[in-house]
């Protein structure tokens, strides 16, 4: 599939502000981020509609674009639905993946050991990136890609604020390893019980920051 400069907008518009390269509460315009990206005001305009839809930013007309704040007790919201999406996403990707995916599956799960080996946050969020996308390709399921959609990018950026504190990147690189590779191996079961041990880490790890963010 041939990518747009929309969406090539938007992915580096989700890598900055999960990454903090844009903090939240700045403000932004079309033309700074255009300046910034080397990409035309339409895909710029066009990726920040996907990016609001997403709660990344709010769009204030005739005052610009605001990253969105960071909120532990939205987090752990988010978490409760996002526990239920996954699995059922996590299930179906096992059960439903062709061959050619199963394959993508197994080089994902790599690529998340060698992060974890390397502590490397920005290739873990790439490949996070792409192993999302592969799940909700694979699973079949337009309804979950839709809700998947709406809380990744929440996600991870919350993890990439507070993940130095507990120093999880391997251990959360090798928990989301575990997922894939069940679904190459299309162990349905296998792919569910990976998806809650990570899930009750993330959420561990979300309940621990409430003291210092509420």
């Amino acid at each position: 599939m041939v990518e747009t400069l929309t969406d090539k907008a938007y992915t580096y518009l989700e890598e900055l502000i999960v990454t903090l390269k844009l903090l939240p509460g700045s403000a932004v315009s079309e033309a700074m981020l255009s300046r910034r990206l080397g990409i035309g005001r339409t895909p710029i305009r066009e990726a920040l509609q996907r990016l609001a839809r997403e709660r990344l930013v709010t769009i204030l007309p005739r005052r610009g674009v605001i990253v969105s704040d960071i909120n532990v007790k939205s987090q752990l919201r988010l978490l409760e639905v996002r526990r239920e999406v996954e699995r059922l996403v996590a299930r179906s990707a096992a059960r439903r993946a062709a061959p050619p995916e199963r394959a993508q599956f197994t080089e994902l799960a790599g690529q998340f050991e060698k992060s974890a080996r390397q502590n490397d946050d920005t290739t873990f969020m790439r490949v996070d990136r792409a192993f999302n996308e592969l799940c909700v390709a694979a699973a079949r399921n337009e309804f979950a890609a839709g809700a998947m959609g709406l809380m990744q990018s929440l996600s991870r950026r919350f993890w990439y604020l507070h993940y130095q504190e507990a120093a999880d990147l391997p251990e959360t690189a090798k928990l989301h390893a575990d997922i894939a590779r069940a679904i190459a191996k299309g162990d349905e079961p296998g792919a569910a019980a990976a998806t809650d041990r990570l899930l009750d880490k993330i959420e561990s790890f979300t309940r621990a920051t409430v003291s210092t963010d509420s």
